[in-house]
């Protein structure tokens, strides 16, 4: 039997809020035998900057930049033609990915009636990409698995005998998550939320003893973004608009325009203790610092400060936790 050791990368916001960036900075140190993407499917985007090139990946771990075994895990859902397309993306830009990617034999397939069907929604706003009416099928027990599509074959792979029976004395995973905690189907805004466990549970349920978690990062903003149909945000404000322009705040799969709110500190607080994170970083704060406004919710109330610095200490003082170390970084600065 193989040790095994792992590290979790979740979003504790809407998504969107940098994990691509900390997976991508985690894989460069070389300290992982395996990259899991546990969740999701091609209703992400992953944007992801590798020795100079922009890559927005969908379902395939950011292993493959760096030479890593990748593995599309049991939590998630395939779409097969959209996962060859994306293949054939990375191929041009001379990543290996057939000798590194794999999926597991038991992830679910994202058919043509689940996109059919998806297409007329209207009351969540999902991405339309089909995920919520295949995971539907998954606890139905009428779903359709990577095993049984021929042109997957080649990259199937059985996660308990490669992670527990590895040749390797200890294998290092990194699971690498999608969209985020408020977006989880238990803890998320229900209904508004996707149909999958973005939850550091989420990396459990692929295959790994909850024991062999070391380290859980997770990824926020400076200020909170939402993407699908409820009511969210300030978008009547100008600042709205500027965060939206300044930070780039559009959609990595989609392009939609993203609904733009100040920083909710229970939310996170709330999410940090959930998932029991190690470090948090929280990203783009010098999209703040150029808009001007810090704001942050807290309880009832809403808090202006005025600087930057000033909004920093708040949040850290405010979310502080034994063995919790805080990091705030900037656009597109490297952790």
């Amino acid at each position: 039997m193989s040790a095994i050791v792992s590290d979790v990368v979740v979003d504790v916001q809407h998504g969107d809020c940098g994990k691509g960036k900390i997976t991508h900075h985690l894989a460069k140190t070389g300290d992982y035998t395996h990259v899991v993407r546990y969740n999701g499917g091609h209703n992400a985007g992953h944007t992801i900057y590798h020795e100079g090139n922009k890559f927005v990946t969908h379902v395939i771990p950011c292993g493959v930049f760096f030479g890593i075994e990748s593995i599309i895990g049991p939590g998630c859902v395939v779409n097969p033609e959209r996962l060859l397309e994306e293949m054939q993306e990375l191929r041009d830009a001379d990543i290996d990915v057939d000798n590194l990617l794999s999926i597991a034999r038991n992830a679910h397939v994202i058919t043509d009636w689940h996109l059919a069907e998806d297409s007329k929604d209207k009351a969540i706003g999902t991405t339309k990409r089909g995920n919520g009416p295949a995971y539907r099928d998954k606890y139905g027990r009428k779903g359709v698995r990577a095993e049984q599509v021929p042109e997957l074959q080649e990259y199937l792979i059985d996660v308990y005998q490669e992670f527990h029976h590895n040749s390797e004395s200890t294998v290092k995973i990194l699971f690498e998550g999608a969209q985020g905690f408020g977006l989880d189907v238990d803890w998320g805004d229900y209904p508004y939320v996707t149909s999958s466990h973005c939850t550091v549970g989420g990396a459990v349920l692929n295959g790994i003893p909850a024991q062999s978690i070391r380290n859980v990062y997770g990824a926020a903003k400076i200020y909170e973004t939402y993407v699908g149909a409820k009511d969210f945000g300030m978008e009547e404000l100008l600042e709205a608009k500027a965060i939206r322009d300044i930070g780039e705040e559009y959609g990595a799969t989609t392009g939609r325009p993203r609904k733009v709110d100040w920083f909710d500190l229970d939310a996170v607080a709330k999410a940090i203790d959930i998932n029991g994170l190690t470090t948090l970083v929280i990203n783009k704060v010098d999209v703040l610092e150029r808009v001007g406004t810090f704001m942050v919710y807290h309880g009832e109330n809403k808090f202006q400060f005025d600087s930057m610095e000033d909004m920093k200490y708040y949040i850290t003082e405010h979310l502080k936790r034994d063995n919790l170390e805080i990091i705030f970084s900037g656009h597109k600065d490297r952790i």
